[in-house]
């Protein structure tokens, strides 16, 4: 599977989504789902969805070289993946593990006006275990990213044993190694799991951590973030403020990671990186080339200005805008930046992808002026630097 050329490998998971359009609908919801009816719809939108597709389908728009490592069947939806990936790039395919298993779907209903519906199968991305990662392949590539474990089944059983093997592995085989999680469902079966535990013994292998604050929140304080929920009417981040996303950052990094990138949705990105000169220069090939500027710097970019078509796939492609940017060897002010920059794009189409610019033509975007929002929460004690278009402490 592996060519060596990528400088970046990008696993996890995938599927199929296909999301009929109701755009043109007079009917009203509750009438189109009495039984027995026929629904006519436009024809309907055909893409790939999870985080292999998203993150590593934006590093590439952005003109990462990246292998991508996702399991699929030998079914018409896994025939599917392998298309879209292929309209991006002959070669993008190359790294799907086949398997027996049926190849993850979605159906999203989504009906104007109306939160979408997702009928989603898991499929084979239950079944993905440290054994389908080609290691040979990660000793060329100068980072490794893997998303979604949340929504693996074997990825979380059995206290994580498999995801813990898996980063143990890649960080042996020499990149740098990232991870991003994904929203956890209380009632489910990963929502049991004990997520804080985990990390304890997963976040010495992760240089770069990535997740939300809604979800980390989840896995870190429970109780908080059940009664943020409640008191924010199902809005947990506003009920945080600057001092509580400080400390849940800290918390991660006392676990063992290098850098911390918490996403704060349309409010922006947040980044603390550990003051330990030792483990942040041990991440590996994208080690900063500026160690004193990232070492110990604690960062918020707020959004840019856009006008919004859609939000799939926003926090994906934020992501692979802030590894561009260590791939790149940038500063933590502009690394940061073309995290916030990269998702802001995303979200001027209505799918994943498509609204990316190349490398150059956002940088040059971002050189001319782009305006950007006005961050809501409370941060006391940090300043805007109205040059850097960051806020830092103090």
């Amino acid at each position: 599977m592996g060519n060596n050329a990528a400088d970046a490998i990008v696993a996890g998971h995938i599927c199929l989504d296909i999301i009929p359009n109701l755009d043109k609908q007079t009917k009203s919801f509750g009438e189109l789902i009495t039984p027995g009816n026929l629904v006519v719809t436009e024809p309907a939108m055909i893409s790939t969805g999870g985080a292999v597709s998203n993150t590593g389908l934006a590093l590439h728009r952005l003109g990462i070289p990246v292998e991508l490592m996702g399991k699929i069947g030998r079914d018409l939806f896994g025939e599917g993946i392998r298309g879209v990936l292929q309209s991006y790039g002959e070669r993008l395919a190359d790294g799907m593990i086949v398997s027996d298993d049926p190849s993850s779907h979605s159906i999203t209903i989504n009906f104007p006006g109306v939160d979408r519906i997702f009928l989603h199968c898991p499929g084979a991305n239950d079944t993905f275990g440290a054994g389908d990662i080609d290691y040979d392949a990660l000793r060329g590539a100068r980072l490794f990213h893997f998303g979604y474990p949340t929504l693996m089944r074997r990825m979380y059983t059995n206290e994580g044993a498999e995801l813990e093997e898996l980063f143990r592995r890649a960080r042996q085989a020499g990149p740098t190694t990232s991870l991003d999680m994904a929203w956890v469902d209380p009632d489910s079966e990963a929502g049991r799991v004990n997520w804080s535990a985990m990390l304890q013994r997963l976040l010495p292998h992760v240089d770069v951590f990535l997740p939300s604050f809604d979800e980390i929140l989840y896995m870190v304080d429970r109780e908080k973030f059940l009664a943020f929920q409640k008191a924010g009417g199902g809005d947990v981040l506003s009920q945080a403020d600057g001092d509580l996303i400080g400390r849940v950052a800290q918390t991660l990094l006392d676990l063992g990671a290098a850098i911390v990138v918490l996403k704060l949705g349309h409010q922006g990105l947040y980044v603390r990186v550990t003051e330990n000169a030792e483990r942040l220069q041990a991440i590996g090939p994208c080690a900063p080339k500026d160690l004193d500027a990232w070492l110990g710097c604690e960062l918020l970019a707020p959004c840019f200005r856009v006008d919004v078509a859609g939000a799939t796939g926003s926090g994906d492609c934020t992501i692979a805008g802030f590894l561009a940017g260590l791939l790149h060897g940038l500063h933590p002010v502009e690394t940061i930046t073309a995290g916030v920059a990269t998702g802001a794009c995303n979200v001027e189409a209505p799918d994943a992808t498509s609204g990316l610019y190349s490398w150059d033509d956002m940088q040059a975007r971002i050189q001319a002026g782009w305006a950007r929002r006005e961050m809501t929460l409370p941060f006391a004690g940090w300043s805007f630097d109205k040059t850097a278009g960051v806020y830092r402490k103090g």
